[in-house]
């Protein structure tokens, strides 16, 4: 499969650059928790978390990871969503939430009080580069400032050989096909993300603020991410932003992103991490919530990135709960946990970050 060959890639120079270890190889089965070095301890009993589906994959491969290794535990994760997920866990029905958003300043206090004495803390476990994915006949290797990427976007470049793609691509031949542009028709975190970065980067093209439901007029809207990859990979001068491996699987083409470096970054697993790498902790103590730099200067940084939170009570935790959650979430940022994820079309958290997330697992009670 070619996420494979990708992520065998990918892993040998996150290994050189990023500092992370044991490389799996394609032929293996999952390291087992044992394996990994890490805090992910057997534990009975079940477990039942909800969220982000944008790590649906990585979270079904933890998963089935911990339970070949731990006989006795039951752990179900539902994909409904990074709102339904923190609304679950505020509701108590959830043991962990994933999201690909932090928790809004009405909320924390709210899942807070789910936490008998603590309170309910971010942890970064999954890296989700969002790729801009484009169908152009007779064109390659597309090259994209963020201004010119929240032109397309919003509506303002309707041709693909307009001035301004022109500019970013001097040596290309752009047809004069008009750009249909593609977004996401439901809510989700991607949206939220890639709106963010063309906020942050592109103020003065992109009025449309960020969020999860996308509010610029015009394009097409699909649902989901294989929705959007399905969509561009259907007709000839399309383009939209997806989950890495969406276009990926989907055998699509995607755009190199100009980032605060004065470089066009190609998407990989390395140049995802670097992003991340920069990324400022702004949480305190083990709430590890990170904002990101979209302009990041970092050679050779993609910007386009999210980052998927397991959010989970710091301290409070119910007894009957403890072990598993630490035995799962200890597995996930385990460096065997992490290296696994370049064969899902996620990049592994930079060591950097890795080892915090590490330590605030072991430090849940």
């Amino acid at each position: 499969m070619k996420l494979q060959r990708h992520g065998t890639i990918a892993c040998l120079a996150l290994t050189a650059v990023l500092g992370l270890s044991a490389c799996g190889s394609d032929n293996n089965g999952p390291a087992s928790p044992s394996a990994s070095g890490s805090a992910a301890d057997c534990a009975k009993g079940t477990l039942n978390a909800q969220g982000s589906s944008a790590q649906k994959n990585a979270m079904a491969e933890w998963i089935k990871a911990y339970q070949q290794k731990c006989a006795g535990s039951t752990i179900n994760y539902e994909p409904s969503g990074s709102g339904a997920g923190i609304q679950a866990f505020i509701a108590g029905t959830a043991d962990f939430a994933g999201s690909d958003s932090a928790l809004k300043p009405e909320e924390q206090p709210q899942a807070d009080a789910k936490c008998s004495g603590g309170q309910a803390i971010h942890l970064p476990m999954v890296i989700g580069p969002v790729a801009v994915a484009y169908n152009v006949s007779g064109v390659d290797n597309l090259q994209l400032k963020p201004a010119t990427l929240a032109k397309i976007f919003a509506g303002t470049v309707t041709k693909w050989d307009d001035a301004a793609i022109k500019a970013d691509n001097p040596s290309a031949k752009l047809p004069s096909t008009t750009i249909q542009t593609v977004h996401r028709s439901d809510e989700s975190g991607t949206t939220d993300n890639f709106t963010k970065f063309l906020a942050k980067t592109s103020e003065a093209d992109w009025t449309f603020g960020n969020a999860k439901a996308w509010k610029a007029p015009g394009g097409t809207g699909s649902k989901g991410s294989d929705g959007v990859a399905s969509s561009v990979k259907g007709a000839d001068g399309t383009i939209g932003y997806m989950e890495w491996s969406f276009a990926e699987n989907a055998g699509l083409k995607t755009a190199k992103i100009g980032n605060g470096n004065g470089e066009f970054a190609e998407l990989t697993a390395e140049a995802a991490g670097k992003t991340i790498a920069g990324a400022k902790i702004e949480g305190q103590g083990d709430d590890l919530k990170m904002s990101i730099d979209y302009n990041t200067k970092e050679a050779g940084a993609y910007p386009i990135v999210l980052v998927t939170y397991e959010i989970v009570c710091g301290k409070g935790l119910a007894a009957d709960k403890l072990p598993l959650v630490k035995g799962l979430l200890g597995y996930a940022a385990s460096s065997a946990g992490q290296t696994e994820l370049t064969e899902l079309g996620y990049a592994p958290l930079p060591d950097s970050v890795r080892t915090k997330v590490e330590a605030a697992v072991k430090n849940l009670s």
